[in-house]
């Protein structure tokens, strides 16, 4: 192999399914590269939404109190690279194709998933590096998750909600019960979901150490009622024991921010001097990222089901502009459609559904069209062309008011391809 891509290439032939929850393959792989434990200390994350903004904000405190940190995630926008970061910078191409070397040498005939063979890369490029901690975001569910065949030293759960139905079930009891496999005997465990299924707290309590959940042992109120010159609000109040801290107004949830803190203060870890200061430079695209294009002012959201648009509803409510909104949206077809448009029809004026034609699993114009009209949006809103994500994009570009606000979301795919888009605008630049 002569480029990463060519790896991933590979990789996506390697098995012959996409998806193949369970432990035992990679596990297998993971002690002959002697990667069980990448790392002194182990914090995996689990949770519907919000896992990559609880990883972020760890990773962003714990830099800033000198600790070296290796942090995983998934999926990426533009570059592979992204999922891998070794002290705030992501993992160049040279590394990441030595990591695939060493997991390709390591398995032998044992099959591994794109993204089993993935994590086991990354955790070897952490056990190379030498952190102190290593940020394990779980890709799918938690107990059968190959992130979940390192042993946390902390586990935290941001959320949890209805979303792939077909592998983790349909009802928050059961998915609940996926997401705190995580957990282990012995081990704290932080939970920012404020009302958890009982199968949460109860594997909490078996675990016979210190739980924390968010509104019983770690709190966020109203911050200042004042606002910002844009009208947005001040921010959040999170209080844990003795620490009380005002959350900067920034786009990642608060919930996530604040599990991050508690879990951080659990272990000891936070860092000397502004907190505050920390938290106001966390930047994580596609997360209610806000963009000025030609123009035009853009709203980027990974949003993909009912509760991350329900999130994205609130913030909407929160920043209203002066102008009108406009929703692009692609999503994919085997998604809650009509529960991913319903919590933001009072916070749309107009929708343009959108294609990824170059995506087997993205919903065409009927699936789009039929999820809108079953939300309750009126056909009047509904601009039913159904162009590429690009071309709508482009059309927008060109039709939309300076005051107007133009929100994309739908899925990640969608926001990437905006992205780059912007980027291939720019000469490459990011």
């Amino acid at each position: 192999m002569n480029t990463l891509q060519d790896w991933l290439s590979r990789l996506e032939q390697l098995h012959p399914v996409e998806i193949e929850l369970g432990l035992e393959r990679v596990a297998r792989v993971a002690k002959v590269l002697g990667v069980e434990k990448p790392a002194p200390r182990i914090i995996s994350v689990a949770g519907t939404n919000g896992k990559g903004s609880c990883v972020a904000t760890m990773e962003a405190l714990l830099r800033a109190g000198g600790h070296s940190v290796g942090a995983y995630s998934s999926p990426h926008l533009l570059r592979f690279n992204e999922r891998v970061r070794i002290d705030g910078l992501e993992a160049n191409d040279a590394e990441l194709m030595r990591a695939f070397e060493a997991v390709e040498a390591a398995r032998g005939d044992i099959g591994l998933t794109y993204f089993e063979f993935t994590t086991l890369a990354a955790l070897w490029l952490f056990r190379q590096a030498g952190v102190e901690y290593a940020l394990l975001e779980v890709g799918l569910g938690g107990r059968l998750d190959a992130v979940n065949l390192v042993d946390a030293d902390l586990a935290v759960i941001t959320s949890v909600a209805v979303d792939h139905k077909a592998w983790l079930g349909s009802d928050r009891e059961v998915i609940g019960r996926e997401k705190a496999g995580i957990l282990r005997p012995g081990s704290p465990c932080v939970c920012a979901d404020p009302q958890p299924p009982q199968s949460v707290v109860g594997a909490a309590a078996k675990t016979g150490a210190a739980a924390y959940f968010l509104g019983r042992d770690f709190f966020l109120g109203a911050g200042d009622s004042s606002s910002t010159a844009d009208g947005a609000s001040r921010g959040n109040r999170f209080r844990f024991g003795e620490l009380d801290i005002a959350l900067p107004p920034v786009s990642l949830p608060p919930p996530s921010v604040a599990a991050a803190i508690t879990a951080l203060s659990v272990l000891g870890a936070l860092p000397y001097g502004d907190i505050e200061d920390v938290l106001a430079g966390i930047r994580l695209a596609g997360r209610c990222q806000q963009l000025e294009w030609r123009g035009r002012s853009l709203l980027l959201d990974v949003g993909h089901n009912p509760a991350a648009a329900e999130y994205l509803a609130r913030w909407l409510a929160r920043h209203p502009v002066s102008g009108r909104t406009h929703a692009l949206v692609a999503a994919m077809a085997d998604k809650d459609l009509p529960g991913l448009f319903a919590p933001l029809r009072q916070r749309v004026d107009r929708w343009y559904p959108a294609l990824l034609p170059g995506n087997s699993r993205a919903a065409d114009c009927n699936g789009l069209l039929g999820g809108l009209r079953e939300a309750g949006i009126d056909k009047a809103a509904i601009d039913g062309d159904c162009p590429t994500v690009i071309d709508g994009l482009e059309r927008l570009l060109a039709t939309a008011g300076t005051q107007d606000r133009l929100l994309v979301f739908g899925s990640f795919f969608t926001v990437a391809e905006v992205l780059q888009q912007i980027r291939e605008d720019s000469h490459g630049e990011s």
